[in-house]
């Protein structure tokens, strides 16, 4: 997991996009595995992936039979070796760039969110050193790419309804299930929701829990309860209509945890479903998620 000070970047980031924090959490700690950055040489810099293949094909002539000489460079995905240590990739990176600056840093993925360096363009940036100092600049900066992405390849929708096959096949290819990527990001969502910090999202979340929901229910509150089942272990689709599948997903919950099996999300099954705590009033959201998240972190 996350620092505290990681944890409430990303959580404002994402209720600035709409986003429930565990979700926006859930991919970058898969991408970053938790480690969005590295002491190199007595800085802090992002973690980084250099990808050979990509340098191969930026290069043409003598640097690429120089880069391919070195080691550096090859027409097949994954034939260059990244380093285990964070510092020797920034090593071999420092090579690649000694023979070509922009097509090295086009061929690295970079900070939380992994993203190549390559698509600074499309990311709308004015060049892949524009792109590489917004990575260098802080955690701030290496969600802002990564929200780029998200939005520029059209997977925001994906993320908020909790498709996390959909948003997998988007953002690792169409292989993502060989590697079980949506898995991961399930798994990686239930434990950040675990700590609280999903409801802070004007719209979606506990904020939304004030009101009964039941069947005939539609919307947003409807999918944040289908959400919360899913991350409780139930196989319910996400479609924000409560109908006669979420019923009976949500009675099997509410028996489970021996609530009254009524198939009503009232007060008290909403406080299991977000771990207990209680409502925040809509001035006080922000407040009641840091609390929230210094009494669950400070158990860590």
């Amino acid at each position: 997991m996350f620092s505290k000070e990681i944890i409430q970047s990303i959580t404002a980031a994402a209720a600035r996009h709409a986003l429930a924090p565990a979700t926006l959490l859930a991919v970058a700690d898969v991408e970053s595995a938790g480690k969005p950055f590295a002491t190199v040489a007595g800085r802090r810099e992002p973690v980084i992936r250099f990808e050979g293949h990509y340098f191969d094909r930026r290069l043409r002539g003598a640097q690429r039979a120089r880069a391919r000489a070195a080691g550096l460079a090859s027409p097949e995905p994954g034939s260059v070796a990244n380093p285990r240590t964070q510092a020797a990739r920034w090593a071999l990176l420092e090579r690649a760039c000694a023979i070509d600056r922009k097509a090295a840093l086009e061929s690295v993925s970079w900070g939380i969110g992994q993203v190549m360096g390559a698509h600074w363009a499309w990311l709308g940036y004015a060049s892949v050193e524009s792109m590489v100092d917004e990575a260098r600049s802080g955690v701030e900066g290496q969600i802002a790419i990564m929200l780029r992405y998200i939005d520029k390849a059209g997977l925001t929708a994906a993320l908020r309804r909790r498709d996390w096959a959909a948003f997998a096949k988007g953002y690792n290819g169409p292989g993502y299930r060989k590697y079980g990527y949506d898995r991961k990001i399930a798994r990686a969502f239930a434990r950040y929701e675990a700590v609280s910090v999903n409801p802070v999202v004007p719209g979606v979340g506990d904020a939304l829990a004030r009101k009964p929901v039941s069947r005939g229910d539609t919307g947003a509150r409807v999918r944040d309860l289908q959400a919360r089942l899913f991350a409780a272990g139930h196989k319910i689709e996400q479609d924000g209509v409560f109908g006669p599948e979420t019923e009976r997903t949500l009675r099997a919950f509410q028996r489970r945890n021996g609530l009254q099996a009524d198939g009503v999300a009232g007060p008290r099954t909403w406080q299991v479903l977000a771990g207990g705590g209680h409502e925040a009033e809509p001035g006080t959201i922000w407040q009641s998620l840091l609390a929230a998240l210094s009494r669950a972190l400070s158990h860590w």
